[in-house]
């Protein structure tokens, strides 16, 4: 039994599936730190200096009551809250994902694309079956005289 499960474990598909699990979620790390210390700082420095992150609604106050600074203070203080600023980073970092994952399929189709088929420049000789030109009207192989279609 281990056998055949190595044996499943070590076909192709396994292990590039396995790779791409831990490429994407090294990934994911690097898109929410683009989101959150790249992009959303100069969105919400233009927005009069606003942290997504921090934009919450409270359910039920906490132990001890607000008004909250931050959702980080709301949620010691035990608070529930709603985080919908972490919600709105969450949604921008996955349109990004998204959008380099379709990039990503974009090239990969575009290098998998067939070429198409080119005209044929050649035509075989009815009669000792060497390719001939289309134009030839003698086939130079065997000097049997080609008809021309």
């Amino acid at each position: 039994m281990l056998q055949e499960f190595k044996t499943f474990a070590m076909r192709g598909n396994v292990v590039d599936m396995a790779v791409g699990i831990i490429i994407g979620g090294a990934f994911g790390t690097i898109i929410k730190s683009l989101v959150a210390d790249i992009i959303m700082p100069p969105i919400g420095l233009m927005l009069g200096g606003v942290d997504f992150s921090d934009f919450f609604v409270i359910l039920k106050e906490g132990t001890t009551t607000g008004p909250y600074a931050t959702l980080a203070i709301a949620q010691e203080a035990g608070a529930v809250t709603i985080g919908y600023g972490v919600f709105i980073n969450a949604v921008i970092s996955f349109l990004i994902v998204a959008f380099a994952v379709f990039l990503l399929i974009k090239s990969i189709n575009k290098l998998q694309a067939e070429e198409p088929e080119k005209e044929a420049t050649t035509k075989d000789c009815p009669y000792c079956v060497s390719a001939v030109a289309l134009t030839a009207t003698k086939c130079p192989n065997c000097t049997s005289e080609l008809v021309s279609n």
